[in-house]
């Protein structure tokens, strides 16, 4: 049976890349979009335009909006959000108000409606500096940003509603995303590197690049949004870390990586500068979904340095969704 599928903050990095998976899915009868565009393009819209794609602009911290969105839909995903962890420090009010209130107000709508499944976008930043070695699902999160606390709470609604509502409910901790989409970000260290590298400027590493991080292509990513929305009796429980074990890398790796595929280039340790959260993830609740990640990341990397310097590839790709 075919679904009618809500994505909130569907013009951003991963919904670029979800709205052609979900247009092209012969599980998806309509596709309604909710964004505010403040931070996201209408990029994201080129070629899923049209009878199953409803465009809504506005902003998750109104419930009127999401209310008017949400109405006969069987499912949400969830991916409305103040992102750039290290900024929310100085946004602190404004991410509580987006992450956390506007998810309030997309369980509130969503449990009004009766809809099946909520599909909700957290992170494995959750863990912060946590000590364990090997972070599972059932390590305690220790948060030290407004986003991680933001992300660590909508987590508690989500399982608060679900329960309340008879929904099903999946929070996907994120791995850092990479990769081109049409929403590409630049403020993500791989796709950072990739541009500093391309236009000759060292790559600069915040402390000793010890700290580790696991990383997923947005391709990836939004497939596993995809994937958690329309076949959720594969993905039973609450939360689930995504990424892949092998996809654990120290920062000074990932700095190396981009210098061997993009070429050479300097790299600069800032001995001085806090390096930010280190934790190195576990994925095998995860393998259970079947879900596994496809993109390595030195074919991320080759692929989005290509973006920038080959233009009939980035025609190709947009043919390609088309």
């Amino acid at each position: 049976m075919s679904q009618d599928v809500l994505v909130t903050g569907a013009c951003g990095y991963i919904g670029s890349a979800l709205l052609p998976r979900l247009r092209d899915d012969d599980r998806v009868d309509r596709v309604v979009v909710l964004d505010s565009l403040d931070s996201g393009s209408p990029r994201a819209l080129l070629g899923t335009l049209g009878d199953a794609l409803e465009f809504r602009n506005g902003d998750v911290r109104e419930y009127g909006d999401v209310e008017s969105a949400a109405r006969d839909v069987d499912a949400v995903i969830h991916l409305a959000a103040i992102t750039g962890a290290a900024s929310t420090h100085d946004r602190r009010e404004e991410t509580f108000a987006v992450n956390l209130d506007g998810t309030e107000n997309v369980l509130k709508a969503a449990g009004k409606f009766d809809v099946d499944d909520v599909v909700l976008a957290s992170s494995c930043n959750v863990y912060g500096r946590a000590t364990s070695r090997d972070i599972d699902e059932t390590v305690e999160p220790d948060p030290i940003n407004p986003y991680a606390e933001t992300k660590l709470q909508a987590e508690s609604l989500l399982e608060e509603y679900c329960e309340a509502h008879d929904m099903r409910g999946t929070a996907l901790r994120m791995s850092t995303n990479y990769g081109f989409s049409p929403g590409v970000r630049f403020n993500l260290v791989v796709n950072y590197f990739v541009f500093r590298a391309l236009t000759g400027r060292a790559l600069t590493v915040y402390g000793d690049g010890s700290n580790w991080r696991p990383f997923v292509h947005v391709e990836d990513a939004a497939r596993a949004y995809q994937e958690a929305a329309l076949a959720p009796e594969d993905w039973p429980q609450l939360v689930y870390n995504v990424g892949s074990n092998d996809a654990n890398y120290r920062i000074e790796e990932i700095a190396n990586v981009v210098r061997e595929e993009v070429g050479p280039v300097d790299i600069t340790y800032l001995e001085d500068e806090h390096p930010g959260p280190s934790y190195h993830v576990n994925f095998d609740r995860l393998d259970e979904t079947g879900f596994e990640p496809e993109w390595t990341l030195e074919e991320g990397v080759r692929d989005l340095a290509e973006q920038f310097t080959d233009p009939q590839r980035h025609r190709r790709q947009e043919e390609i969704h088309q």
